[in-house]
């Protein structure tokens, strides 16, 4: 009752989507709880539903807003964002990144991804290339990606980034845009579905498929292949010039039942 509660209260506040992931947090919790045996009984959150959510929209960055972000970020910001681009990392994916992982001869990522406890290989690209040499040259420690004032790992770059945002004239956008992003662009480029899916980490194949029916472009080319079948005859026709077409046809007809 306090959980039913609690949601009811948090519903309207917040979007349903957040209320969500506090609610599988708490259900988490109580898992790890009784798994220590630090809480007996069972999980009180077996029975609370979940709200439904509705998250099919997508925000990605156009080429334009990506040129104005790149502008207004600082330096290493910059760097992060394009490497973001061009590789579809999460964010802690990235920063957890380390030299170890990285095959710049073979030209390939191994990266670990703690949602799925899996490791993924992802190729890199010139613009993926450029970014992780600058950083080579300027290495400090294991971790490819650090925060230039301290030397140590980063922690958060929301600042930073919702401040690049706001000078940018750009609103909407978290860093897991840039993520949206990568994969819209893959998929508008031809790219089919089950390899976006390798190179997001995705467990499942219906997760990949939301970025599918963006690809307008695809399938109007993917419609047209079937111009050159068929006669091309055009049979629909106004109903004056189909009856004129029967009455000529039954002419016709006649002419040659005559001449038997």
């Amino acid at each position: 009752m306090q959980i039913e509660g609690y949601k009811i209260q948090r519903q309207g506040k917040i979007a349903d989507s957040t209320v969500n992931r506090e609610l599988a947090l708490l259900k988490r919790m109580f898992n790890l709880a009784i798994t220590w045996d630090l809480y007996s009984g069972l999980n009180p959150m077996r029975k609370v539903k979940f709200f439904r959510e509705f998250n099919n929209r997508l925000r990605i960055l156009s080429p334009e807003e990506e040129e104005r972000l790149l502008h207004n970020a600082i330096p290493y910001l910059q760097d992060l964002i394009r490497f973001a681009l061009n590789t579809g990392l999460r964010v802690g994916e990235s920063f957890s990144l380390r030299w170890s992982h990285v095959d710049l001869p073979r030209g390939i990522l191994a990266v670990f991804a703690s949602k799925t406890q899996t490791i993924r290989e992802v190729p890199i690209n010139a613009e993926t290339r450029k970014v992780l040499e600058a950083w080579k040259l300027n290495k400090k420690n294991e971790g490819v990606f650090y925060n230039p004032q301290t030397g140590k790992p980063f922690v958060d770059l929301k600042t930073g980034f919702a401040l690049a945002c706001e000078k940018a004239g750009i609103s909407d956008v978290t860093w897991h845009t840039l993520r949206h992003t990568f994969a819209s662009r893959l998929v508008n480029s031809g790219v089919d579905i089950v390899t976006v899916k390798e190179l997001l980490g995705h467990s499942g194949i219906s997760v990949t498929m939301r970025y599918a029916h963006k690809n307008i472009e695809s399938k109007r080319a993917a419609v047209e292949k079937l111009d050159g079948f068929g006669d091309n005859l055009v049979t629909v026709q106004p109903k004056m010039h189909q009856s004129r077409a029967v009455l000529s046809l039954n002419r016709v007809a006649s002419y040659n039942v005559s001449r038997g």
